[in-house]
């Protein structure tokens, strides 16, 4: 049986490169892709990421900018350490319900408290040049959104694959 995966979009299309990941879902929503898989822009609704999860997905790939001291549109494959207790090393509780930001933290929190939960995350990260408020992405994020999709779809494929121990050839 093959896996559940969901693509998932995320950025504020209002602060420049921030549109990276809603981008890169537009574009990705244009193709072909593997049975179980499907693909959402859901900008900076956290909360129904984490609903749409309760639908049973074996896997996450969350597509977003992400700054990471590289050069503009440079992408990165990111496995998330996320807080998985509900309280980071403070011991503040992460909040249910985040309105203006699409945290992995929050969202995979907010699942957990409803009851359900998603076997593999990964992030798919685009160096941002400009996050400042303006439409429109810059032109070497731009140019990273085509390899930024072809990662995706490579990435899901190996997801959705169905995994069998000790199968007899």
């Amino acid at each position: 049986m093959r896996r559940r995966v969901l693509i998932a979009g995320i950025g504020n299309i209002f602060q420049s490169d921030d549109a990276f990941g809603v981008e890169v879902a537009a574009l990705l929503a244009t193709r072909a892709l593997p049975g179980g898989v499907r693909v959402e822009d859901f900008g900076i609704r956290g909360l129904h990421l984490a609903y749409e999860l309760l639908e049973g997905y074996d896997g996450l790939l969350l597509v977003d900018a992400v700054p990471m001291g590289e050069p503009p549109g440079t992408l990165a494959v990111i496995v998330p350490e996320l807080d998985t207790g509900g309280a980071g090393e403070t011991g503040v509780e992460v909040p249910v319900v985040d309105a203006h930001t699409m945290n992995p933290d929050v969202v995979l929190t907010t699942l957990r408290r409803l009851g359900g939960s998603v076997e593999t995350i990964l992030i798919v990260g685009g160096q941002p040049a400009d996050l400042r408020d303006g439409m429109g992405l810059t032109p070497a994020v731009a140019g990273a959104v085509e390899d930024a999709a072809d990662l995706c779809l490579q990435l899901v494929s190996e997801m959705v694959e169905p995994v069998t121990k000790g199968a007899f050839p």
